[in-house]
């Protein structure tokens, strides 16, 4: 078991024999995912950062490592500061500091780990400032990662019409013409959740992720084929999926792109890994930039995917709820029990409900000042345990057959201060403004940022996190391309999207506040949209300071609490049926 500085001393050992004077190293792997399997986890075996986004830049005598605003926290925690400089992945740049240090050289890059997009920029800044980017063929850390985990090897899921709403052969001949109306031959289909929704399939390659490990192809007449590990596909896979797709290994892919070379290949330059783009231009194929054509289908719910979006989230509300409760009597007993424990608890409720399949993220169960870390994780270190008069914030989700569900609660133990139902009424009053939004189509997320910021920006406070993402259904948790945030792309909210709303407020080495719910997209009667919010739990009414609320917040609250009590109670015991009256009380 090498240390941080002994592996680091390897690599560098093997970028001196290539005769590289820097080395990249993303977070992500050949799959360009958000998650990353155990056996790809390359900058956390380099680095012990952990965290879902950054990068590294490893030098002959130095390195640096590039975070984004949520994980400054936890990077200073896992990283040392004697082996990496830390920098802000958004602020500061990875190829402005790597051209900062270095005036000459070989720019080592694992073109599988990068997407053609960033590859494209980095060698032409890098050619810009004399440094000439070289695509290796040998990893320096898979050449020294001795102990790497072994790739899981489940079998995929077929997903039945019932949950999908829609065929595989119906789905990809829409696509397919899609990519025709595009001026392309064919596709480049990379994104696992676009796979995994074109097939309706799932698999369990990636942790809280439901795909398979795979890329793909996609004709214009729906044709498609899979590179994957044959070892993973049911026998039953073509009588599910209809005509058109052929199953290759994934070791194919290379030699297939290859004959790529009188086509128009349509190819998403941020979704698309290098390696892939790069062979298809060498074998002569035009490439046909543009986004992921499965990405705005998957996004816009059918109507039996939006039930069963709906469905799932009762069901894990009351999950939610029951812990909740438990939560409350344990406290008031005077157990103040650790965030693994709690965190385990709460996942002994979810594996309880129908077709539950797997969290959909790794539960954040953060007590005290652990909240005020964006994205922690109690796994990471010693789990710490509640204590009077701080808040627990719990963010977690649960994987369904039928859907796929994200919500956020903060508690206060014991009594709360006044400053910490300051900033959680505040925080709530723009989950309250976002969720009653009611716009004219064409409206994209960056437009309604601010009506979840307003009250934080009146008292100077700010959340370094975006308002809300997509999230699919039994798919990622994490789903482009809507999104509700200040850089938020111009990409308009459609009816059947579905995005959290989930504003926050973090005071570091304190307390944490963030309130989130799901929302679906909906049409109004005026040929507006507005939201329908899916997720049911109640809010903390303890940390509710009543005299920041106006009449209408205090209105939406209690309809909102009313529901809640209206579809959860019907699945509580009486114990649980009864704290939830007195939780949604209206105030």
């Amino acid at each position: 078991m090498y240390s941080i500085d002994e592996k680091l001393a390897l690599v560098r050992k093997a970028m001196a024999e290539e005769d590289i004077q820097a080395f990249f190293v993303p977070t992500t792997d050949e799959y360009l995912g958000e998650y990353v399997p155990e056996h790809n986890q390359r900058l956390r075996w380099i680095s012990g950062f952990s965290g879902s986004a950054g990068m590294a830049i490893i030098l002959a005598d130095r390195a640096a490592i590039f975070v984004d605003g949520r994980y400054t926290i936890q990077v200073r925690q896992q990283v040392s500061a004697d082996l990496y400089e830390v920098h802000h992945l958004i602020d500061e740049p990875p190829i402005d500091w790597l051209v900062s240090q270095l005036n000459e050289g070989r720019i080592g890059v694992d073109s599988r780990l990068h997407s053609y997009k960033w590859y494209r920029e980095v060698s032409a800044r890098c050619e810009k400032a004399g440094l000439a980017v070289e695509e290796l063929r040998r990893n320096p850390i898979d050449e020294n990662w001795e102990d790497r985990p072994q790739s899981e090897g489940h079998i995929a899921t077929l997903l039945e019409e019932k949950f999908t709403g829609e065929h595989s052969e119906t789905k990809r001949q829409r696509i397919g013409k899609a990519i025709r109306d595009k001026g392309a031959d064919v596709a480049l289909i990379t994104q696992l959740d676009s796979i995994a929704w074109l097939l309706n399939i799932r698999g369990n390659d990636v942790p809280r992720l439901p795909v398979l490990l795979s890329n793909s192809t996609l004709a214009t007449d729906g044709a498609m084929t899979l590179f994957t590990d044959l070892g993973k596909i049911p026998r039953e896979l073509h009588e599910h999926v209809g005509d058109g797709v052929t199953v290759e290994s994934d070791t194919e892919i290379g030699s297939r792109l290859s004959s790529f070379s009188e086509l128009k290949v349509l190819c998403d330059p941020e979704a698309t890994n290098a390696f892939t783009a790069l062979r298809c231009v060498e074998a002569g194929a035009s490439l046909v930039e543009g986004q992921d054509p499965v990405l705005l289908p998957k996004a816009q719910k059918n109507s039996v995917e939006l039930q069963g979006m709906r469905n799932c989230h009762i069901r894990d509300g009351s999950a939610v709820t029951r812990f909740l409760a438990w939560l409350s009597r344990e406290v008031a007993e005077g157990n103040l029990h650790d965030e693994a424990i709690l965190a385990d608890k709460l996942l002994s409720f979810r594996n309880e409900l129908e077709d539950i399949r797997d969290l959909s993220f790794d539960t954040i169960s953060a007590a005290g000042s652990n909240s005020a870390i964006c994205h922690y994780n109690h796994v990471n270190g010693d789990p710490a345990s509640l204590t009077q008069g701080s808040l627990y914030l719990v963010d977690s989700g649960g994987q369904f057959s039928d859907g796929t569900t994200d919500i956020t609660r903060t508690v206060a133990i014991g009594e709360p201060s006044a400053e910490q139902k300051r900033m959680f009424t505040l925080v709530l009053k723009g989950h309250i403004s976002l969720s009653e939004a009611i716009f004219p189509k064409g409206t994209s997320g960056v437009q309604l940022d601010v009506l979840a910021r307003q009250f934080l920006w009146q008292v100077g406070a700010d959340f370094d996190h975006g308002t809300g993402h997509g999230v699919g259904c039994f798919l990622s948790v994490h789903e482009g391309p809507q999104r509700i945030s200040k850089s938020a792309p111009q990409q308009s909210l459609l009816p059947g999207m579905v995005l959290s709303n989930e504003p926050g407020y973090y005071q570091e080495g304190d307390f944490g506040i963030r309130c989130e719910n799901l929302m679906a997209v909906r049409e109004t009667e005026n040929n507006m949209l507005a939201f329908e919010t899916i997720t049911f739990a109640p809010f903390d009414l303890s940390l509710i300071d009543l005299e920041v609320m106006t009449a209408g917040e205090v209105a939406w609250l209690n309809h909102y609490h009313d529901t809640v009590q209206e579809k959860l109670s019907p699945l509580l015991g009486d114990e649980d049926r009864l704290w939830l009256t007195g939780a949604t009380a209206r105030i």
